[in-house]
């Protein structure tokens, strides 16, 4: 891509969109110029459509929220039972306090705040990560490092072509793949 066609693409709505448009005009001007027959222009436009397909349900995918009242329901509750938590261990621990001896007992019944706090922290945690996770494809540390994997496939893609000059693959910044 020369840097007028990237000056093009930086004006674009769409960019992805764009580049299958200006494959398909290049398609074309091949069967135009004799290059290739009307088979090969088939194959390679319906490959682009597939492309276009592909490339509006990843869309759709990304732009389509989660539903908000769900993220919300799920700290409610997991709010709930932190705060219920504690009364719940009373209980567990009670019937254990009546087998151990008295000189246990306060120490027996001090665990409890340790484990609570315990399993409230697992439960709060799993909650933040559901709320990272309802977002995979931004960029951030934790999501699916996207261009990594585009640019693993553009080196594929291009290595079946026989180029020469592949471009390197993603390196990790700070030990993370983006």
């Amino acid at each position: 891509m020369n840097a007028k066609e990237y000056e093009d693409l930086k004006r674009r709505v769409n960019p992805a969109t764009h580049l299958i448009k200006n494959q398909a005009i290049a398609i074309t001007k091949l069967k135009k110029d004799g290059i290739i027959d009307g088979f090969q222009e088939d194959q390679l436009q319906s490959i682009l459509e597939e492309f276009y397909n592909l490339q509006g349900k990843c869309e759709r995918i990304k732009n389509t929220p989660f539903p908000r009242q769900y993220g919300y329901f799920a700290w409610l509750f997991t709010t709930i039972f932190i705060l219920l938590l504690p009364f719940g261990m009373l209980d567990v621990f009670e019937k254990d306090l009546i087998e151990v001896g008295p000189q246990m007992r306060e120490w027996y019944l001090f665990l409890m705040i340790p484990f609570s706090v315990l399993i409230s922290w697992i439960f709060s945690t799993m909650d933040s990560i559901g709320d990272n996770s309802e977002d995979p494809f931004e960029g951030r540390i934790n999501d699916v490092p996207m261009t990594a994997l585009c640019r693993t496939i553009e080196i594929d893609l291009r290595d079946m072509l026989d180029e020469e000059n592949l471009p390197e693959s993603i390196k990790p910044k700070d030990h993370i793949l983006y």
